[in-house]
């Protein structure tokens, strides 16, 4: 019989490469897509009308509409991306992302222990959770958690809740604490993004300069496609596993600005400014991930450099520009 694995949060980056992986793998696909009067399904136009996937409207932060849904179909598999997973957003809606990203994932536990207990849940944790770190640092899964937006503070609540209901009530929760990753599928918001389509932009002569926020915040970047393979292989592990997933390797802000612009043949000092208006309010200054329980428990490795990532990004923000 084939199996099932619904996944919220689809049409977002990791949602979407996700989606295409579970039916690679020959598993029916649930996408749980929120009531919208412009659906946003662009990342997943290749598998929209694939017979193994079905498309069902549900919110996380309706508790009934989760119940009824999981209820329904049973999946093998629940993975739970659904977020307001904008950090800088998370302080002006605070509310919002407590809701959809910390009670959200916990109506995902609870409708999972009511109306389909043998099912496996995944729920995304964020690397953002470790907040602030001593500098030079890596975190592992024993990193006390420091969260500095109300984005990490939801992430670590849900976090915390999925140990909660696993050892409570036997459930099969895994978290999976990404750090950054990146892709051509990357939302727009994002700083990464944001970096390699103005260099597309200006590269076509289409916009002259772009404004940044902090350019000495460290981060480790990887690539969408290999976390998603992470969470795969977390879901299909003996027993519950929370892994960091990280490559180890931690670059600033600005070594992704000055790339970007190389591969394109510009200098960065001639188009880059810095604004106020983009700095955060409490700033995360570096952050850099020790994914060795990943390796040696699950067998995972990144695959793709952060240069091969940001020319993969730039080269589609040039094709997409150019439409």
């Amino acid at each position: 019989m084939t199996k099932t694995a619904l996944i919220t949060g689809i049409t977002g980056q990791d949602g979407s490469f996700l989606g295409e992986l579970m039916l690679e793998r020959g598993y029916n696909v649930i996408g749980v897509v929120r009531r919208s009067s412009s659906p946003n399904f662009w990342r997943i136009q290749s598998i929209l009308n694939h017979e193994r996937m079905t498309l069902i409207e549900g919110d996380v932060t309706d508790l009934s509409s989760m119940i009824r849904i999981i209820g329904k179909y049973q999946p093998e598999y629940i993975y739970n991306l659904a977020a307001q997973s904008f950090v800088p957003t998370s302080w002006e809606q605070p509310l919002l992302t407590a809701q959809a990203t910390g009670v959200g994932a916990v109506n995902i536990f609870e409708a999972t222990r009511i109306a389909s207990p043998n099912s496996r849940v995944y729920q995304a944790s964020s690397s953002e959770m470790f907040g602030l770190q001593p500098t030079g640092s890596f975190q592992d899964e024993s990193t006390p958690f420091y969260p500095r937006s109300p984005y990490a503070c939801a992430k670590a609540y849900a976090h915390q809740m999925a140990i909660n209901y696993r050892e409570s009530h036997g459930l099969f929760i895994v978290s999976g604490i990404l750090f950054n990753h990146e892709s051509d599928r990357r939302g727009i918001q994002f700083v990464t993004r944001k970096i390699s389509n103005a260099v597309a932009r200006i590269h076509l002569g289409l916009q002259d300069s772009v404004a940044l926020g902090y350019l000495g915040a460290e981060r480790d970047w990887g690539y969408a496609k290999d976390y998603v393979r992470a969470m795969e292989l977390m879901l299909d592990h003996d027993t519950p596993l929370d892994c960091v997933v990280a490559t180890g390797k931690r670059h600033t802000v600005q070594y992704f600005v000055e790339h970007a612009f190389q591969s394109v043949g510009l200098e960065w000092q001639r188009y880059v400014t810095q604004d106020d208006k983009y700095m955060r309010p409490a700033e995360v200054p570096s952050l850099c991930g020790n994914a060795d329980r990943a390796r040696q428990e699950l067998g995972w490795q990144p695959s793709v450099e952060l240069p091969k990532i940001i020319e993969l990004m730039i080269a589609a923000d040039i094709q997409r520009n150019q439409e």
